[in-house]
């Protein structure tokens, strides 16, 4: 795309959303035409009054050039619809981003030649996040993470942010993609999880011009570019009114597959995904399960907690020597997650016990503290 100053400032407009600006661009096949347009002309291919005058009064304050280095000197990049390497799912949804801009990188190919982030899975859920949904979005994203596939989410608070956090903590790729600018990231409290999504390990992206603030209205444009640049999107944790149910329907037009996870009826936040699962999506409860359904390569997985080997038959062999205390309290945790306060009412032991037991346990890999008292065992 040639004068790419002018396409971006064209991009800048409020009313030029991808499917007017795409058109815009077909009419006038240059963007410096389009800019320099007068009101009468805009008017006569279908561009509201408001718009047009929106358009006229913004060329007459924002200098294209201008513009365009100070996006570069913020370090953002930015991809535009007419480019060779725009993620190629994207490109096939009905109103893919004209540009968009990102900070790191975009794999369209591995150096290898394989698929890059075209082979990606949307991981994305309730921002009011309990121990259970911490649990299941933390456990399946590595382990897709670790079969290759490149986590895309929306860097929100909760689900989102433990889906990003744990394609890291396995060195896996992941996609942030935000519903305002890049220069105003939101919610800030992730700012350094941006940054260290952008230094090698993925790429923050954005269809917002950089100095954009994060609205409300902004976050359902944001959720079709998450199910685009994705196979399928999974819900690990969501209530009925949840925005992430947003996602799923989106991906569900995109023709993407919508995979979501049950979870305790007691729960509001079980709601969600239980609503998905009786509109048609897939109940899964394994990282397995969303790979055979996609038809990718079973995980090679070697990693196993400290303390532990492989039997036969591909089981995990404890060598660990517990004590009657922790092995009651490792097969009371056997099912579910439970409080320390429950375990010791269950138990009829003393709260320092049970802690200790706990700690014990948790160093060697054994248990998971998920936070609040509430512990798991790790399978």
């Amino acid at each position: 795309m040639n004068n790419i100053a002018y396409l971006l400032a064209l991009h800048s407009i409020n009313g030029l959303g991808p499917v007017r600006l795409k058109s815009v661009l077909e009419y006038f096949q240059d963007p410096k035409s389009a800019w320099e347009a007068g009101q009468r002309e805009l008017l006569q291919i279908g561009i509201p009054r408001n718009v047009a005058t929106l358009l006229i009064e913004t060329r007459q304050k924002l200098d294209p050039q201008t513009n365009l280095q100070s996006i570069q000197k913020s370090g953002i990049s930015w991809l535009t619809f007419f480019d060779d390497n725009y993620p190629k799912l994207l490109k096939e949804i009905y109103d893919p981003p004209v540009v968009l801009y990102f900070k790191g990188e975009i794999l369209s190919v591995t150096r290898q030649g394989g698929p890059g982030d075209e082979k990606a899975i949307a991981v994305v859920g309730s921002r009011k996040m309990t121990g259970y949904g911490k649990l299941v979005t933390e456990k399946l994203t590595k382990e897709l993470a670790e079969a290759g596939l490149t986590i895309v989410s929306g860097l929100a608070r909760g689900v989102d942010s433990q889906a990003h956090k744990s394609a890291l903590e396995v060195k896996g790729r992941t996609l942030a993609v935000l519903g305002g600018g890049l220069n105003r990231i939101f919610p800030p409290e992730n700012s350094q999880l941006a940054n260290d999504i952008a230094k090698g390990f993925g790429a923050v992206i954005s269809e917002f011009p950089p100095d954009a603030p994060s609205l409300p209205g902004n976050f359902p444009a944001r959720n079709r570019i998450i199910s685009g640049l994705s196979l399928a999107v999974l819900i690990t944790e969501a209530a009925e009114d949840s925005g992430s149910l947003i996602t799923a329907k989106l991906a569900l037009e995109q023709g993407r597959d919508v995979f979501a996870v049950p979870g305790p009826i007691t729960s509001n936040l079980s709601r969600g995904p239980s609503i998905l699962i009786r509109e048609g999506a897939r109940l899964v409860t394994s990282a397995q399960e969303i790979l055979d359904e996609l038809r990718i390569e079973k995980i090679q997985n070697s990693k196993f907690p400290p303390g532990a080997r492989l039997a036969k038959g591909g089981k995990v062999q404890r060598d660990l020597k517990l004590s009657e205390t922790e092995e009651k309290i490792l097969s009371t945790l056997e099912n579910e997650n439970k409080h320390i306060d429950e375990l010791c009412r269950d138990l009829s032991l003393p709260v320092s016990l049970v802690s200790a037991g706990l700690v014990k346990m948790e160093i060697c890999g054994l248990v998971k503290n998920l936070g609040g008292g509430n512990y798991n065992k790790i399978c």
